[in-house]
């Protein structure tokens, strides 16, 4: 395999078999439930990079249960979420800060190709009766289960088209081959071509539990604000860098350092 062909064929790793295909990737019947709740402003403020501002006044934090039975490239899965609303130089939007998924084929590509915060886990939706339940295990271990009433009152399409249209933001961190970090980037993705099919919401309850590697509850339920259940058809666009940390952190260094050269120049004039 010569250098071009190995530049053409480079999309993913393994090179010869890669774990997913090149896009777009597009979700058909995927289904949501989303809990938003109040937490503990000092403990949000921590978990969020600088960049992205926090409403420390409504600190709120939604955990998600998404399935997703047909995905262009990825297929059958599940995953779990928290995601924490913040402002993004006056555009609101929000940050992505934990993932637990039961396939690899997305978990490979979401890591990959935007940074979503992704790792192995067991998550579920269904319905029970008359309750949809959302539940979360991290090998045999429980921490999070949410239950909400199956369709109890139907909610705003154009509401839910614009909870699933906001800008998300991802943390997007690449090593060296030293450990150091080569790329660390804030990403900005968007999901496009969104077809709502159909978003209610009715009583809500969620439960978090402690875990030594899936610490959901560092970012404990303090009051319970709302509950969603949405189904929709949409595309999920790949994303864009809109802040460089290496970069930006190198050029203010330089700055800094060309700025003491000029005084001591000065100085010894």
């Amino acid at each position: 395999m010569d250098i071009d062909e190995v530049k053409q064929r480079a999309f993913s790793i393994p090179i010869t078999s890669p774990a997913y295909p090149p896009g777009p990737y597009r979700f058909v019947n995927r289904e949501f439930l989303i809990i938003t709740y109040r937490t503990d402003p000092k403990k949000l403020r921590k978990l969020v990079p600088e960049q992205l501002e926090v409403d420390l006044d409504n600190p709120f934090v939604k955990f998600e249960f998404i399935r997703m039975p047909d995905s262009t490239g990825f297929g059958d899965y599940t995953e779990s979420w928290q995601v924490i609303p913040v402002i993004y130089k006056g555009r609101r939007g929000a940050y992505a800060h934990a993932m637990y998924l039961d396939v690899h084929e997305p978990t490979a590509g979401g890591r990959e190709l935007w940074e979503f915060p992704k790792k192995m886990g067991y998550p579920s939706l269904s319905v029970d009766s008359d309750t949809i339940v959302g539940e979360l295990r991290y090998g045999k271990v429980p921490v999070a289960i949410a239950t909400m009433g199956y369709k109890f009152r139907a909610l705003d399409t154009v509401a839910a088209r614009a909870t699933i249209e906001t800008p998300g933001f991802l943390l997007k961190i690449i090593p060296h081959v030293d450990g150091s970090p080569r790329i660390l980037e804030l990403v900005e993705y968007r999901c496009e071509d969104v077809r709502i099919k159909g978003a209610w919401t009715g009583p809500v309850g969620i439960d978090l539990f402690s875990h030594a590697l899936a610490p959901v509850r560092d970012l404990p339920v303090l009051e319970i604000v709302s509950g969603t259940h949405i189904l929709a058809d949409l595309t999920l666009g790949l994303g864009r860098v809109v802040h460089d940390y290496i970069a930006n952190t190198t050029t203010a260094m330089t700055n800094v350092r060309a700025a003491k050269h000029g005084d001591a120049e000065v100085e010894c004039a």
